[in-house]
């Protein structure tokens, strides 16, 4: 039987040249799917990838109890002051310890690429933040002086708003700013954001004496337990600590479900379009080789050397359809960059779309599904094909 399949199956892809047009129409349907599928699905990839990217573990990150997100976070100088001081945080020479309370506001300002205003997170930050946050490193002009209307921007930021350029005036509210330095940090969230002075930012947003976070250098990696115990015991607070890098794979959860749910739907339907047009394929494949299927019949091949041949065809012509439409996906939107919606911090991201190794093996598998979904059944008539009957037509 296994030689059966072999000289069958050969004998089906050997003849596809013949049959060019129809099966161009399977191909084209499930590389269209999978382009589709991919180019959306990358977009959950890369936000993954950047938020996954931010956040050391050897940071820890206070906020108040049962908040999820900076924004519904509040906390007083006071309790800023206690959390400084609580046991597991790393010192610096002087013996100061390593942590930055910060301030996190959005303030509007257009995209390039649509004009339309966005939410640009403003982050307020102490002096110790360029030693909290290692990453950071000013590429461009030079770091904001504290006392200052400075601000910084991140280098994801800079690319994806208006006029985010050294020496820039902006005005926000009742208050003007001055641009004067640009930073990265590793492709990290942060660098969608703008960073200034939280002493200047507090009183221009009238927030008093108050953060909505801090964070904090680890004495070591295994520090965090004895900090987190450390708050949670202390009466004077009603706080609640996660290493950063853990608050920030939480950030987007929520996006990343809408844009997987959306690509799901999405692909689910084009798949439909994309199965009919397989089926069409392999029944007209099917029928152009009637005669030919009966006379191998009648020359003693089974029908599951037929079966076989025809789902075999078919995954082939779904597999190349896969890589295809994968390849443009690949070539067009890999690294591509473009900011959206964060609905959890709302306020926008910078993030390049992703096509990661991982994704594109799950559209290969999709396109092999369709494939094979939609030669079942010209496999299943080639098999129950009446032999008399087909050799007639010779």
């Amino acid at each position: 039987m296994l030689s059966q399949i072999v000289a069958v199956t050969g004998v089906n892809i050997r003849s596809i040249r013949e049959r060019l047009g129809s099966s161009a129409v399977a191909v084209v349907g499930i590389a269209g799917v999978v382009l589709v599928f991919v180019a959306v699905l990358s977009i959950a990839e890369g936000v993954k990838a950047t938020m996954e990217s931010s956040g050391d573990p050897n940071t820890a990150m206070i906020l108040r109890a049962g908040s999820d997100t900076e924004m519904t976070s509040g906390l007083g100088g006071e309790q800023a002051r206690i959390i400084q001081d609580a046991p597991g945080i790393a010192r610096d020479s002087a013996g100061a310890p390593l942590t930055s309370p910060e301030l996190f506001v959005v303030v509007d300002h257009p995209l390039k690429r649509s004009g339309s205003p966005a939410n640009v997170p403003l982050r307020g930050v102490t002096a110790e933040a360029f030693k909290v946050h290692q990453g950071v490193k000013i590429v461009e002009g030079r770091a904001f002086e504290f006392g200052k209307n400075e601000i910084i921007a991140g280098r994801a930021a800079q690319r994806q708003f208006v006029g985010l350029n050294v020496g820039t005036t902006l005005v926000w509210g009742e208050s003007k700013w001055t641009l004067v330095g640009i930073f990265e940090d590793a492709g990290a969230v942060s660098e969608s954001e703008l960073w200034c002075d939280v002493k200047v930012l507090q009183p221009a947003y009238r927030r008093g004496n108050s953060y909505q976070s801090v964070y904090a250098r680890l004495a070591s990696p295994d520090s965090f337990q004895q900090l987190k115990d450390a708050l949670s015991t202390n009466p004077q607070l009603t706080v609640t600590a996660m290493r950063a890098s853990d608050y920030y794979a939480s950030q987007t959860t929520v996006l990343q479900g809408i844009i997987r749910t959306i690509g799901g739907i999405i692909a689910i339907l084009m798949g439909v379009g994309a199965v009919f047009g397989a089926v069409n394929t392999m029944y007209s494949a099917v029928a152009s080789r009637t005669r030919e299927i009966a006379t191998l019949r009648a020359l003693g091949f089974g029908s599951v050397p037929v079966v076989v041949s025809v789902l075999v065809e078919a995954a082939f012509l779904s597999i190349v359809g896969g890589l295809i439409g994968g390849g443009i996906a690949y070539l067009a939107f890999d690294g591509y960059e473009t900011a959206t919606m964060n609905f959890q911090s709302f306020s926008q991201i910078a993030f390049a779309f992703a096509v990661t190794p991982k994704l594109l093996l799950v559209a290969l598998t999709y396109a092999l599904i369709m494939g094979l979904v939609g030669g079942f059944l010209p496999a299943y008539k080639a098999a129950r094909l009446p032999v008399v009957t087909a050799l007639r037509e010779l």
